[in-house]
């Protein structure tokens, strides 16, 4: 586990759009929340659905069988037309969650709105819609943001894969090196491990990205820029299901995986500068001078053939993943990064 700290405090940043949110918060306390001991520290889990019913109900009651926490469940419908809201309603009748409903943003937006609109809260944890919780994720990740002391701060976890039927994939993953520059290259935290205090939900909130190509892409770059705590967890604490649309590659032919990876750096969508760029635009003058040097050059050297060959020998961007280093570099040759 790696720490990175901060003596930045926090800024607000620009107002977020309502996305159709109802004029009061769309949380309530339920059963589960009352029936939990005064004494447990508190994490609202906050997750986006969308066509989700296939997997759905395994995922819910992984969360309600988390131990030594008090849960609270909030859902952002992204605009399902499965069987998705029937089940929602069912476990909004027995009080176990409170959900809503809004315009299909896609789940970057989707998580994004979340942040910006839960109730107060001392921790809040980000879930995906298709995968089962062992029982001590959230206190795990309670336990090591307890001692943030107040600063705003992000946990994250390696994940256990598996296929639909949960069983095991191998997974091993390197040991991410946990830096900012590593994080402008590669998403090295998984939004579904990630648990943070209210001090950083707060700035994520208060800072909307223009671009967005994922919400914990976005969360890591701006958690790692501003200097703020990382915990980064070796232990997988959940079962990260692979299945249709959601499979990452890691199950697939190297010849196949490969064709995959150099379709996108060919692809030309620039997602890891336009982040940059967002990430400038949003918080440059609340960074570390280190770190805002750092992403002037990533930045820059889109329009500079002398800076991106400056930046492929720059060790401050390498990465755990070689794979990952070594496309990233053919991007930048390809200025396609």
């Amino acid at each position: 586990m790696e720490i990175m700290k901060t003596t930045n405090p926090t800024t607000p940043g620009r107002p977020v759009s309502s996305d159709n949110v109802p004029t009061h918060t769309p949380y309530k306390e339920t059963a589960s929340h009352r029936s939990s001991a005064a004494d447990l520290p508190r994490v609202l889990v906050l997750m986006s659905t969308y066509n989700g019913e296939r997997f759905l109900k395994e995922q819910l009651d992984s969360i309600f069988a988390q131990k030594g926490v008090d849960v609270s469940l909030m859902v952002r419908d992204d605009g399902s037309t499965d069987g998705t809201l029937r089940l929602l309603q069912d476990y909004q009748a027995q009080e176990l969650l409170t959900f809503y409903s809004g315009p299909n943003l896609g789940p970057a937006r989707s998580f994004l709105h979340l942040l910006a609109n839960a109730p107060e809260s001392p921790y809040y944890s980000l879930a995906d819609q298709d995968d089962v919780w062992l029982p001590d994720k959230l206190a795990v990740a309670v336990e090591r943001l307890s001692s943030s002391n107040g600063r705003p701060a992000l946990y994250a976890s390696a994940t256990q894969l598996c296929d639909a039927q949960l069983g095991l994939i191998d997974s091993r993953q390197p040991q991410p090196m946990l830096t900012f520059g590593e994080a402008l290259v590669c998403a090295y935290a998984s939004g579904c491990t990630m648990v943070m205090n209210r001090p950083l939900q707060q700035v994520v909130a208060a800072r909307q990205p223009e671009f967005v190509e994922m919400h914990d892409r976005w969360i890591l770059t701006l958690a790692t820029a501003m200097g703020f705590e990382l915990f980064y967890d070796n232990v997988p604490h959940m079962l990260y299901r692979q299945h249709g649309n959601n499979v990452i590659g890691l199950n697939d032919s190297t010849t196949r995986e490969w064709r995959l990876r150099m379709g996108r750096v060919m692809g030309g969508e620039h997602t890891r500068y336009r982040n940059a760029l967002s990430l400038e635009r949003s918080c440059f003058d609340d960074m570390p001078a280190d770190r805002q040097a750092m992403l002037a050059l990533f930045v820059q050297a889109k329009h500079s053939l002398r800076l991106r060959l400056k930046l492929l020998g720059d060790r401050r961007f390498r990465c755990a993943s070689k794979k990952t280093w070594r496309l990233f570099q053919l991007a930048l040759l390809l200025n396609t990064y």
